[in-house]
């Protein structure tokens, strides 16, 4: 009986730690893929931005800063050949999905103010966070993916406020309370 109340518990606390294992491996996941899907939208979301204002300037910017990143990126993925955390191939440094979230985050914050920049480098913040969560790099993978980026930002981006007098404020009728916007082209 001894033997096998031993054999049942060893059998619960495996099992325990492998099911514990999965939900860390689900969490990674999970993650893993909020960070793809940001990394999806965020860019999106800036284009549409950059057309709806019909801002060809920093149209020009942001393909300049975006070839720019990817170019440095990708050379130094096939370069240095890193290996990954979770081993799954030897592109690991930098970080793409870093380097391209930080160009969107600098050309955003370059072109259009901290006011949507500050948001932006939080997005991009979170998505090299979940590089490293989900195993897929090193926090210095991270950490030079977000350096490319911003900088190739800064490089190539303009401010788009002081050129065409961007101004924002807050209005309010007593009731309502809403933001309004405008510049000129």
């Amino acid at each position: 009986m001894k033997k096998f109340l031993c054999l049942f518990l060893s059998l619960i606390f495996a099992l325990s730690a492998y099911a514990e294992q999965l939900e860390i491996s689900s969490k990674r996941k999970a993650f893993k893929t909020s960070g793809d899907v940001i990394l999806v939208a965020m860019p999106l979301a800036t284009l549409t931005g950059v057309l709806i204002t019909k801002d060809w300037t920093g149209l020009k910017q942001a393909a300049f800063t975006t070839a720019t990143t990817l170019g440095a990126t990708y050379l130094l993925k096939y370069t240095v050949k890193k290996d990954r955390p979770d081993m799954s191939d030897d592109h690991s440094f930098p970080s793409a999905h870093t380097s391209i979230m930080f160009a969107n985050a600098g050309f955003v914050q370059r072109r259009y103010g901290w006011k949507f920049g500050a948001p932006a480098y939080a997005l991009a913040t979170y998505v090299g966070w979940s590089r490293t969560y989900a195993k897929k790099h090193d926090w210095w993978d991270v950490v030079a993916g977000a350096a490319i980026g911003a900088g190739s930002a800064y490089i190539f981006t303009r401010p788009f406020a002081q050129k065409h007098n961007l101004s924002i404020a807050p209005v309010s009728d007593g009731e309502h309370f809403g933001v309004v916007a405008s510049f000129t082209l």
